[in-house]
């Protein structure tokens, strides 16, 4: 070997190198935001997570000197792949036990600082995005939450940019009427929880009525593995009654800590130590709406590792 041909060699070893720093740079840079596009289009965190090495892999074999904008490269790969992923889940989705509830996340108190942030992740609006079609979805977060400019998004969602107008102005009319009804500050969201924690820890059936509101809604996820409401359950008397019902049969020790799940106050309820029931709750007006018990261990799993920040 010449000592030419030595150095042409490290010269491409060396370019090579400082590409894939530039690409490992860039996505590290963006995963947050990609997580949380993913998360919020498959309402999944492990799923999410396979959609961002998915991307990663797309992303290290693209050339970066062709590469204009890179965020919105790495976002179209991203939506993409969620998208194949979201209709791969639909199907998976109809044959599922029960009443189907997103992962829930551990959030930082940071994300509910970011109140629209906080809003696109909780259970309650995650729900509301479950009712969109793929494209509908994708085009709602891209825009209503990321604020990304239409012609961005249609390349993204392989659409002109006069139909994802079309299709952003539908999914924002839809979720508008889904929306809860009025804002609750994140003070009144923590003592309505507390006395809500409060009235199931002691049994007192007449304080769970005074927190819940009259057309409140239990949903239960066991996936078919753990026990749960297989159906919404709707009303205070019902919901109250429910729930004291099944902690008095329980013959383990219970205890509940409150956390921050999805960008809002939650309780993570553990039996014998062990996590068991993570309990989101939805707040209109002061009272308790929504009750969302995700019980399936495999929904859990994230849950079980350290904390999780979205931002963007």
């Amino acid at each position: 070997m010449t000592s030419e041909n030595s150095g042409r060699e490290q010269d491409d070893a060396t370019g090579g190198g400082a590409a894939a720093d530039a690409a490992t740079e860039d996505f590290v840079a963006h995963r947050n935001l990609l997580f949380t596009v993913a998360y919020e289009m498959l309402g999944s965190a492990a799923d999410a997570e396979d959609v961002l090495q998915e991307t990663w892999l797309r992303w290290a074999g693209v050339d970066l000197d062709t590469v204009h904008d890179r965020r919105a490269y790495l976002v179209r790969i991203t939506t993409r792949q969620a998208l194949n992923r979201l209709r791969t889940l639909g199907r998976r989705k109809e044959s599922y036990v029960g009443s189907w509830l997103p992962e829930p996340l551990l959030t930082t108190p940071d994300v509910a600082e970011d109140v629209e942030l906080a809003d696109s992740v909780s259970m309650a609006m995650m729900l509301v995005l479950e009712t969109l079609a793929p494209v509908e979805r994708a085009v709602f977060v891209l825009r209503e939450v990321f604020d990304l400019g239409y012609d961005e998004i249609a390349e993204a969602v392989e659409k002109s940019p006069a139909a994802v107008r079309q299709i952003a102005h539908r999914a924002r009319a839809h979720v508008a009427a889904r929306r809860p009804r009025g804002e609750v500050s994140a003070a009144e969201s923590r003592r309505a929880l507390a006395a809500f924690q409060r009235a199931v820890e002691t049994g007192d059936l007449q304080g769970l009525l005074d927190i819940l509101s009259p057309d409140v809604v239990l949903l239960g996820d066991g996936g078919g593995i753990k026990q749960a409401v297989l159906r919404p359950i709707i009303g205070a008397d019902k919901v109250a009654r429910l729930m004291l019902g099944g902690l008095g049969k329980l013959d383990m020790a219970m205890s509940m800590d409150p956390a921050q799940v999805n960008g809002h106050p939650a309780l993570v309820v553990r039996l014998d130590g062990e996590l068991d029931t993570v309990v989101a709750v939805r707040f209109d007006e002061g009272r308790i709406t929504g009750l969302y018990a995700v019980r399936n261990p495999e929904k859990l799993s994230y849950m079980r590792e350290e904390a999780t920040t979205l931002s963007r």
